[in-house]
């Protein structure tokens, strides 16, 4: 599947250089105490629509009215490496800077997304709430993503900014940014902290960017660190109308390619659901691969990243979002 690439590559001007010391990271505290707020966008250097978004925050001149607000323009690196004709290409230098996030790795400064994320933990660390701004590989309707945390879950009914929230466990092949540290410790603890993931629509849809400012608005209105009217004055137009309804989609497995000749058994719709269990939707490498239940939806659908390790789809039951609340 193709789709037309049309968001232009924002520049950052200005917006680049940061405020912290760290290259693209800006961080600005309150004179009130309060939770720290972190948003970040362009973990992947062709995702375009949250680096609109942000730099929309930065140029709106909002400062936090109690606690502190972080924002990141993360890869900075793939992003120069941006060419519309070939955005795959420059999703990341040397390996997916979003499974990167574990002690074990950023250790290891040992390539380009590493080393950066080893620059963007300590901010990281300190947030109490955070947002990571994604677009898609394919055409198809934005995505929540809260990993299997109910608290997330929860915070994700309560923005009601898109219709598919996406209950998942992760990646095969190393942990997200949302699940890192504090984030992925379980409901209850103590020290728990929450995160969300969006995906915002494709990379080159214009409407992800949108998509992007709008749940931008919601999670800065929730999280309370900006005065609900200073946002209401500075972002008035960021707003877009909630979704009709929402559902809840719990991830219960998932496909991983063995190698770069994963192959769908023909072009499947973004979350088309199969009716029954057992028909084949696919081969990997030497086996086919089937839905595994009845009335199962496949988030994410794509090839365009198939390699050795990657998730090429997942398959979760749908059930109303009114269950999760």
């Amino acid at each position: 599947m193709s789709a037309r690439f049309d968001v232009e590559r924002p520049s950052l001007g200005v917006w680049r250089t940061g405020n912290t010391g760290v290259e693209g990271v800006w961080h600005f505290e309150a004179d009130e105490p309060g939770p720290v707020v972190m948003i970040t966008c362009l973990v992947h250097g062709n995702e375009l629509c949250g680096a609109w978004a942000v730099k929309g925050l930065l140029e709106s001149g909002l400062r936090p009215h109690r606690g502190a607000l972080t924002l990141a323009f993360c890869n900075l690196a793939a992003f120069d490496s941006f060419d519309p004709a070939d955005h795959d290409a420059s999703r990341f230098v040397d390996e997916d800077m979003n499974r990167q996030w574990s002690a074990e790795r950023l250790v290891r400064a040992d390539s380009v997304e590493r080393t950066r994320a080893a620059m963007l933990r300590p901010f990281v660390e300190r947030a109490d709430w955070l947002l990571d701004l994604h677009s898609m590989h394919e055409p198809g309707p934005p995505l929540l993503l809260t990993g299997p945390h109910q608290r997330a879950v929860d915070f994700a009914s309560v923005l009601n900014c898109v219709g598919h929230i996406v209950v998942d466990e992760g990646h095969a092949d190393g942990v997200r940014l949302r699940d890192f540290s504090r984030f992925g410790l379980p409901d209850g603890s103590s020290d728990a902290r929450t995160a969300l993931l969006i995906e915002c629509g494709f990379h080159g849809d214009r409407s992800s960017i949108s998509v992007a400012k709008d749940i931008c608005y919601r999670f800065l209105l929730e999280t309370g660190t900006v005065e609900p009217d200073a946002l209401v004055a500075a972002l008035a137009d960021w707003p877009r109308p909630p979704p009709v309804q929402q559902v809840v989609l719990d991830v219960e497995g998932a496909v991983v390619a063995k190698d770069e000749t994963f192959r769908f058994a023909r072009p499947f719709k973004p979350l088309e659901a199969i009716p029954r269990a057992g028909m084949m939707i696919g081969r990997n490498g030497d086996e086919w691969v089937r839905t595994p239940f009845d009335d199962c939806v496949l988030v994410m659908p794509s090839t365009r990243q198939a390699r050795a390790g990657v998730t090429v789809v997942r398959f979760a039951r749908q059930r109303p979002a009114k269950e999760c609340r």
